[in-house]
């Protein structure tokens, strides 16, 4: 039979026994359930084959283009420049998107960014702008790219017909224990990249216990994957695989880790979000076209964050998305006021003398959404000003009944709940941790 028309019975049956799929037997299958002819229980056990035999960097690109193909495609080319996208792989406190989008900008490179909404311990970049006044993460197809032509930046839901096949299996993964598969998450990030219309993307894939890769080789995997798709399709991407064993920055949770990424924009914020922020700014801004080597770049940025210029072009996107008109730095220094706040707070102390010998980023993410700052299903309501300040890092040598972290909840017992999470996260002992490196390494194919 000709391998356009393969039964789903046949493409299944051949993945099952580790043979390769050709391309025209993927695009088939997955045409075939984005239209509901092929039914969930022959999906499932075509991602379970899948899951357990693999796909290899053909089959993953042939996979990521048919997901592309079930849906609409934004075109970007009329903007002027590279447009560059990021995406980051999921962690916690990373809110590394709301100062790279102004940054990137300020740098003279347009930034199209579609974000998505926070799942289960990680954060969502929508979530965390939703907590801005009036702020609008919903526009149409023409908003989007009007405002990345007049203002060089702008960030969006991903709209409803864009790679909509990948939006059916990937729920179908979620009950069908398929999630942790580094073909079908590549070809799921890749996708919407694609569809997304930009010229280049910088990929930040996290490594560690707030991540799906808990060890840096399972992380290079995943980066090489993804940038393998990228070459396979047409499209520049580049990779930096970064620490998520603690979290990001000093805050978790929407509101305050938005009012954290402004301290960062007006050069007040944390050493760790500010290192990762200059390493994947530098790696888009390269791509966009703007300098000659990565040290020009982060040099460039340095500069844009410290003569006012990242924060102003934030205030200009805060303002065309709908937000509050605010009246330069003075009035950015307002936004963390008009922010959510909830009204209960609760300090986790230190039980005993000791270096905090680990910060474990997934049990601080499952305090938060404890909390109220996360959702366990995508249909959930989040408290945008719940959440966790860290007063303590890795590394750090503290003195018994010393503050580690203050958890911020709405309700009792939300607030006990998350503090117990909390207090759980920490782990002190008597001799220093051994260095963590931020970033592990990149991958490219320059």
């Amino acid at each position: 039979m000709a391998a356009d028309r393969s039964t789903p019975y046949e493409v299944i049956l051949k993945k099952r026994d580790g043979a390769k799929l050709d391309p025209a037997e993927i695009r088939s299958f997955v045409r075939g359930y984005a239209t509901g002819e092929i039914p969930d229980y022959l999906a499932a056990a075509f991602l379970m084959a899948v899951y357990f035999r693999g796909l290899d960097a053909f089959e993953t690109a042939a996979l990521t283009q048919a997901l592309v193909d079930s849906g609409s495609r934004l075109d970007l080319s009329g903007l002027p420049g590279v447009v560059v996208d990021k995406h980051s792989t999921g962690g916690v406190g990373d809110k590394t998107s709301l100062v790279l989008v102004p940054l990137v900008s300020a740098a003279g490179v347009p930034v199209a960014k579609l974000s998505g909404r926070g799942l289960g311990h990680t954060g969502g970049t929508l979530d965390k702008l939703a907590s801005i006044p009036g702020f609008r993460s919903d526009l149409s197809v023409e908003e989007f790219t009007a405002q990345v032509d007049s203002i060089g930046a702008a960030i969006s839901g991903q709209t409803a017909d864009l790679v909509p096949a990948d939006k059916k299996l990937y729920a179908l993964r979620d009950v069908t224990a398929t999630v942790d598969s580094i073909p079908l998450i590549a070809a799921s990030v890749m996708s919407k990249k694609i569809a997304a219309g930009a010229g280049a993307v910088v990929l930040d894939v996290k490594a560690g216990a707030g991540a799906f890769a808990r060890d840096p080789e399972s992380a290079f995997r995943l980066a090489e994957a993804m940038v393998d798709i990228g070459s396979e399709v047409g499209l520049v991407a580049e990779a930096v695989v970064t620490d998520m064993e603690q979290p990001l920055g000093m805050t978790v949770g929407n509101a305050l880790e938005v009012e954290e990424a402004l301290l960062t924009l007006l050069g007040e914020g944390p050493r760790d979000l500010l290192e990762i922020v200059l390493v994947l700014g530098s790696a888009m801004v390269l791509l966009g076209g703007v300098g000659n080597s990565e040290a020009e770049a982060r040099a460039l940025l340095v500069e844009l964050l410290r003569n006012g210029a990242a924060a102003e072009k934030f205030r200009r996107l805060i303002s065309a998305q709908g937000g509050p008109t605010l009246d330069g730095t003075d009035g950015l220094r307002k936004l963390p006021g008009m922010l959510p706040r909830a009204p209960l707070t609760a300090v986790v102390e230190a039980s005993s003398d000791g270096y905090v010998a680990e910060l474990n980023a997934l049990k601080v993410g499952l305090a938060a959404s404890a909390l109220g700052a996360g959702r366990a299903a995508v249909n959930e309501s989040v408290d945008l000003g719940a959440g966790i300040r860290l007063l303590k890092k890795r590394g750090d040598w503290v003195d018994r009944g010393e503050r580690l972290a203050v958890a911020h909840a709405s309700a009792e017992d939300r607030l006990e709940a998350g503090r117990g999470r909390l207090s759980e996260a920490f782990v002190l002992r008597k001799e220093p941790p051994c260095p963590r490196p931020l970033i592990h390494g990149k991958v490219g194919r320059g």
